[in-house]
């Protein structure tokens, strides 16, 4: 065997693969409505999860049958969603952990298979379900979030076999629940442990990319608290004119309530709870990304014009958006479309509250905190509630090793042309905050191709194919490096 992965073979192997198999897949998985448990309550009738597992398994295991001993199955615990579980066992020479060679070397790696709901905004001709490839984007829900990943991590191995490279065991994760905050994941975890083992490194592409020019590391990530603020004022709603002076307005009470965590100028959260102490290694990535990035950090988002940031320093906007709790209002119950709004006073207001934490803070306190804060004394003895039943903690990585900073810098290097690069996201993972916590000894390699308005949960998702294609690439060679000093 060869010692080393030659970037150029990999490079031209993704493109004849991706361009001849996976891009063609990807298409046909973007087709099927696929959305995830929270979004269809209904989704096992339905029947398009089974659709999407049948078809990944499909060409998992025509290419599987080039990685011998691989292993295959569909595992599916009662009343739970599907899960697909792939067992490839490493090559001679690289299965012993470094330090250990009476252990086993495993990777494991991971992604999710199930979407987010349809959104509106979609440009003419494009939506959710309805596959478009313009230049290098490919248009539709779950193509980048997460569809990609099964067939990155495939690909991967499938290029150190072309080369006749080394690899540890790898095992392969795909869920189908991650868009509903993952409520199955542990119980599967906890079934399929001493199959998996003890991962020594874990390879998440379920993550974002600060740009499509080199590939980013994504160092934490938040943790969140979701749920229902409900402010009830009427048992039926009545003619405002007759009512408003004496019956106070429900929305006005929820804004006052909102107003107990956050200040309404600036979006800084109020409650001592939420926050945590910045490490500083977390800011100076901050700096740094920023350096890189300049404006893109904000101007990726489509704003509408006229509209600016909430903040003029860069940096502070991605510590805002990875180190620093914000609130945002994602739907509201209780009011009727403007064109059937009458001259009533309304009984209640519901607001969905999607609360994002610090990566170290606990989650716990924060929702009792929260939920401290708005049902305490509401105004006028309205009936208030805050049910918060989805909470995740967050991530902050572990320092990364010698070995795999260096493997990280070769592999942004050799696929990219330029060099590694880190920040936190703004989103959550709950998979990661578990396994950070079931294995703190495990090295973790984020990343993704979630990048400059590819708007993944809102409309004109899309998957940057030739980051896709280098985001493999990269795997591959981390996957050898890491086979390297294994031996």
């Amino acid at each position: 065997m060869t010692s080393t992965i030659d970037p150029k073979k990999t490079a031209a192997f993704m493109e004849g693969l991706w361009d001849g198999e996976i891009i063609p897949a990807l298409t046909d998985y973007i087709r099927i409505p696929n959305k995830s448990p929270a979004f269809d309550p209904d989704w096992e009738s339905h029947g398009h999860m089974d659709k999407v597992v049948e078809m990944f398994t499909a060409w998992a295991k025509e290419k599987l049958k080039q990685l011998p001993g691989s292993k295959l199955e569909v595992v599916k615990l009662p009343g739970r969603t599907p899960l697909i579980f792939i067992e490839v066992p490493g090559t001679a020479g690289a299965s012993a952990r470094a330090g250990a060679t009476n252990q086993e070397s495993t990777i494991l790696m991971y992604g999710h298979l199930d979407k987010q709901p349809e959104m509106t905004g979609w440009t003419e001709g494009t939506g959710p379900w309805t596959p478009v490839q313009k230049d290098d984007k490919l248009y539709g829900r779950g193509g980048a979030d997460d569809g990609y990943a099964m067939f990155a991590a495939i690909s991967a191995l499938l290029a150190l076999k072309e080369q006749n490279l080394p690899r540890a065991r790898a095992v392969i994760v795909i869920e189908a629940c991650e868009e509903s905050g993952s409520p199955d994941l542990p119980f599967y975890i906890d079934h399929l442990a001493d199959r998996i083992g003890t991962p020594d490194l874990v390879v998440c592409l379920d993550s974002g990319c600060g740009n499509y020019d080199q590939l980013w590391l994504t160092t934490s990530l938040r943790g969140m608290v979701i749920g229902n603020l409900t402010v009830k004022v009427l048992t039926e709603g009545v003619h405002s004119g007759d009512a408003s002076g004496m019956v106070a307005s429900s929305f006005r009470i929820a804004r006052q309530l909102l107003s107990r965590i956050e200040d309404e100028a600036t979006g800084q959260m109020r409650l001592d709870d939420l926050f945590v102490q910045i490490p500083p290694d977390r800011s100076q990535q901050a700096k740094d990304a920023a350096a890189i990035l300049g404006d893109e950090v904000y101007t990726k988002f489509p704003f509408a014009p006229g509209v600016k940031p909430m903040a003029n320093d860069n940096a502070e906007l991605i510590l805002n958006r990875t180190w620093r709790p914000q609130l945002a209002i994602t739907a509201a119950d209780g009011y009727p479309l403007p064109e059937d709004g009458g001259n009533v006073l309304l009984p209640y207001t519901v607001l969905k509250l999607s609360l994002r934490l610090p990566p170290t803070c606990d989650a716990e306190p924060a929702r009792l905190a929260v939920k401290k804060a708005l049902e305490e004394n509401p105004p006028y003895g309205a009936q208030v509630a805050f049910d918060a039943p989805q909470m995740d903690g967050g991530w902050n990585a572990p320092a990364l090793s010698p070995w795999l900073e260096k493997a990280l810098a070769k592999a942004s290097n050799d696929s990219f042309g330029k060099p590694v690069a880190f920040m936190g996201e703004g989103g959550s993972i709950p998979f990661m905050a578990m396994l950070g916590r079931k294995y703190p000894k495990t090295q973790f390699v984020v990343t993704g191709v979630l990048g400059p308005h590819s708007n993944a949960h809102g409309p004109n998702e899309f998957l940057h194919i030739p980051t896709a294609k280098k985001v493999a690439a990269s795997i591959a060679s981390i996957l050898s490096d890491h086979a390297l000093q294994a031996r």
